[in-house]
């Protein structure tokens, strides 16, 4: 009985430490730039989609707020700072898409490092 016990317990442990290391990795974005962009560009819909890129070019100053560029046309826009720096990677939560001037605008949240 006792060696049922410490089998069972064992196999508690076990699987409780895989579930936990299973809830710790990083996030999987459903989008890369590329693929927003060509997404964005064949007329899809990707809000409320995460999208995962690099920070090619940080304005804090733009006439939408803070603007993280990347891609070739994405404008991730913001009034908050988004506290990143060029290089950095991140994942968003697409909010809301507008297309001004050849360059989509997109609000979001969620913003998380990778």
């Amino acid at each position: 009985m006792k060696n049922i016990l410490k089998v069972l317990s064992i196999i508690t442990i076990v699987s409780c430490l895989v579930l936990v290391a299973t809830g710790c990795g990083q996030r999987k974005a459903d989008y890369s730039a590329k693929t927003a962009e060509s997404a964005l560009n064949s007329g899809k819909d990707i809000k409320g989609k995460t999208v995962k890129f690099t920070v090619q070019k940080l304005e804090p100053n733009s006439a939408f707020g803070y603007n993280m560029e990347t891609g070739k046309h994405l404008n991730f826009v913001s009034n908050d700072n988004p506290k990143v720096k060029k290089g950095d990677t991140v994942i968003v939560k697409v909010k809301k898409v507008t297309s001004t001037m050849g360059s989509y605008v997109i609000t979001y949240s969620h913003l998380s490092k990778q």
